[in-house]
């Protein structure tokens, strides 16, 4: 089989296209067909060799979600069957083989169904969710950290980190992202009650939605650039969840003074596999009822994923960035 792999650690150009064996599943493990291979930022972090949650042993092949075909099962899996159209989440368990493969292995808890008939808006591969880790992301800090509060959107999620992702005191409402054309990677299904740091009169809008009080939760994606400007948005008692950041910045303690406000860390490797496998369950269970519907972006060849851990980290991105294994190349559908 195809896959690439990372003898070194280093830049993109580590990222080597070559020929491996074929993964065998053990007990309670699956072995899946891809036709989607997601790409994470946190997959360029782990290929530079200096991230601090996890170190993989070289070489390795990357990656740790993607959507396919079960292609066979090891001892004791019952929960699914070859021929089952699956979604992997792997971040976070140890039997993982590597995403980046036209056949990956990786442990039952970590392979759950899709559902049958999903819509596909750019064809057959988009019907196929690469959405694991970003479902993930806008869960955890939700149900966990951010906790008593109802108001983060469980269906919500993200490709890439984009500025912020902002939640209102009202139960079931959410901040996309960005606009229309902003990195979702998915449909929330919650009112319309939102706003964006991407728009000049965002703190404006986030004052007439709340009614001045300001918002109860920010999940913040950027934190070395927006953390001053989410205390000043939020809500006395408020709390800050980070999620994301990728620098330094120059911080005034007195804001959260003034808000008796908290600010929390949370990162998806700390989950409790408790944890995990219940945030697999509800994004599992929300793909099939197709409240939580992905969006595919761009796609691009397996052999091309030293551009795909480029682009990943470009700002602007819309849906969910995708490889895609020599055998599920499309020809290109023209645009009238």
């Amino acid at each position: 089989m195809h896959a690439i792999q990372v003898p070194e650690f280093g830049g993109p150009e580590v990222l080597r296209y070559r020929s491996l064996p074929v993964p065998e599943p053990g007990a309670g493990q699956v072995r899946v067909r891809l036709h989607a291979i997601g790409v994470n930022p946190a997959d360029t972090y782990i290929r530079g060799g200096g991230y601090a949650f996890f170190t993989p042993e070289l070489p390795y092949t990357p990656g740790f979600d993607g959507a396919g075909v079960v292609d066979a099962v090891g001892a004791g899996v019952g929960a699914v069957a070859p021929g089952d159209r699956v979604f992997v989440g792997a971040l976070g368990t140890p039997g993982c083989s590597g995403t980046y493969a036209e056949l990956a292995v990786a442990d039952a808890a970590a392979v759950h169904p899709c559902r049958p008939g999903c819509p596909t808006a750019r064809g057959r591969r988009s019907a196929f969710p690469a959405s694991p880790p970003g479902g993930r992301c806008s869960r955890r800090p939700a149900s966990s950290r951010a906790r008593p509060c109802s108001s983060m959107a469980p269906a919500a999620g993200s490709a890439s980190p984009p500025p912020s992702w902002r939640a209102t005191p009202g139960p079931w409402s959410s901040a996309p992202p960005g606009p229309r054309r902003g990195p979702s990677s998915s449909a929330a299904r919650g009112p319309p009650t939102s706003s964006t740091t991407r728009r000049p009169a965002y703190l404006q809008e986030l004052a007439d939605i709340t009614g001045g009080r300001g918002v109860s939760v920010v999940v913040e994606m950027l934190a070395d650039v927006n953390l001053e400007r989410d205390l000043e948005v939020l809500a006395v008692g408020g709390r800050v969840v980070i999620v994301g950041s990728r620098g330094r910045l120059e911080f005034t303690p007195r804001l959260t003074m003034r808000k008796e406000a908290a600010v929390l860390g949370t990162a998806l490797w700390n989950a409790s596999p408790a944890e995990t496998a219940s945030a697999l369950a509800a994004v599992a269970a929300k793909l099939r009822s197709g409240a939580l519907d992905p969006v595919v972006g761009e796609e691009l060849p397996l052999d091309e994923a030293a551009a795909a851990h480029r682009r990943i980290l470009e700002p602007g991105a819309r849906g969910k960035l995708i490889l895609v294994p020599d055998g599920d190349r499309q020809a290109p559908v023209a645009l009238t």
